[in-house]
């Protein structure tokens, strides 16, 4: 992931942000993440690092990443939002949401990339990129 850190570092320096300490350590944590976290994940991974990033830093900082297209949000519901890094080479996976106790788990389907491109060649609209999300109830709620 230190690719992502370095790739995500040079945008926000061509986008003219400084690189402040705060804004470089939710950078690092992230890059050190394989799916999505929340702002609050990052604040204790920082504060259990002996760094005193404040909340409303991070949600800065996050808001900005993804304006950049460096971070991807996905909305989880009830003004809930989780994180994670996109990458420049499209690879990515999609998410299954539980309704019930907030679960996510990620997935990948390559028959699902295949009808979406398909898709994207049918409709009017120039498709840079897309998500989904599967909610429901997981095992664990189910049982």
């Amino acid at each position: 992931m230190s690719d992502w850190v370095q790739r995500t570092s040079e945008t926000l320096e061509r986008a003219g942000y400084r690189a402040s300490g705060p804004r470089r350590a939710v950078v690092e944590v992230l890059g050190r993440q394989r799916c999505v976290v929340t702002a609050r994940d990052i604040a204790d991974v920082l504060r259990e690092e002996g760094r005193d990033v404040g909340l409303a830093t991070i949600y800065r900082a996050l808001d900005v990443l993804s304006r950049l297209g460096s971070v991807q949000r996905l909305d989880v519901g009830e003004g809930s939002a989780l994180y994670e890094p996109a990458h420049a080479n499209g690879e990515h996976h999609h998410h299954l949401v539980c309704d019930r106790c907030g679960d996510v788990s990620a997935f990948e389907d390559p028959q699902l990339e295949r009808a979406i491109g398909r898709l994207a060649q049918r409709v009017d609209y120039q498709v840079a990129g897309h998500d989904v999300v599967l909610r429901g109830a997981c095992p664990r709620c189910v049982a």
